[in-house]
């Protein structure tokens, strides 16, 4: 899978900044803010939960060779936008499947072995005439497609708490914490504690790690 930054608002961190100041300021030939500025108005309107100002920022994401496993999961996220590679129109091949990493032996050989009975199947169905928006229906959810995701930036804090938790799913984590790694570069107050909801205070799961400071020191350094 490979995570793509391809556009983004500009000056993001300012952008939020402003709009905030916005908020509070009734003479707009004051509002131009300098970098400490930003800094303090940004921390002060999060942490207050003034989060509204944040859906001024858009980032728009590429995302490639992700499977429908976890792109399932992804566009449950509503307040998004995704345009997505269509199996009805574009052709599956034996190299377009995910197979998860920790698998080996046997159990990873019984999963290759489907997906090329699913791909011999699939192929021998569009030779018949069948269309690819039905020969489609004998491939497994490991396929990977390649998706365009544009959020803002208020709806991806929420998106990272989630999915950048250990106890996500492997696929959708590792897209997560990719993409959070690409915007802390061009918003890095906005998401200076951004991550796992335990990045930020207590871990709402029922049986929290063992490691959370460890977690919580990598997504700093992320």
């Amino acid at each position: 899978m490979k995570v793509s930054l391809i556009e983004y608002t500009p000056n993001p961190d300012y952008t939020a900044a402003f709009a905030a100041r916005v908020c509070y300021s009734s003479d707009i030939e004051k509002l131009k803010l300098d970098d400490k500025g930003v800094k303090n108005i940004l921390r002060r309107v999060i942490k207050s939960g003034h989060h509204s100002v944040l859906e001024h920022v858009n980032f728009t994401f590429l995302i490639e060779g992700i499977s429908r496993v976890a792109t399932h999961q992804l566009v449950r996220h509503r307040i998004a936008s995704y345009s997505q590679q269509s199996h009805r129109y574009t052709r599956i091949k034996r190299e377009n499947f995910v197979i998860p990493e920790n698998l080996s032996g046997e159990a990873r050989k019984l999963i290759e072995n489907h997906i090329d009975a699913s791909i011999e199947l699939y192929n021998k169905l569009m030779e018949m005439g069948v269309k690819k928006e039905d020969a489609r229906f004998v491939i497994p959810q490991a396929v990977s497609s390649n998706i365009v995701v544009t959020m803002n930036a208020r709806e991806l804090l929420h998106f990272f708490s989630l999915r950048c938790c250990v106890r996500a799913q492997w696929e959708i984590r590792n897209c997560a914490v990719e993409m959070l790694r690409l915007v802390k570069r061009k918003a890095p107050i906005i998401f200076e504690n951004a991550g796992p909801t335990c990045v930020r205070g207590r871990c709402h799961e029922e049986n929290p790690c063992d490691n959370i400071r460890e977690i919580r020191e990598y997504f700093k350094n992320l």
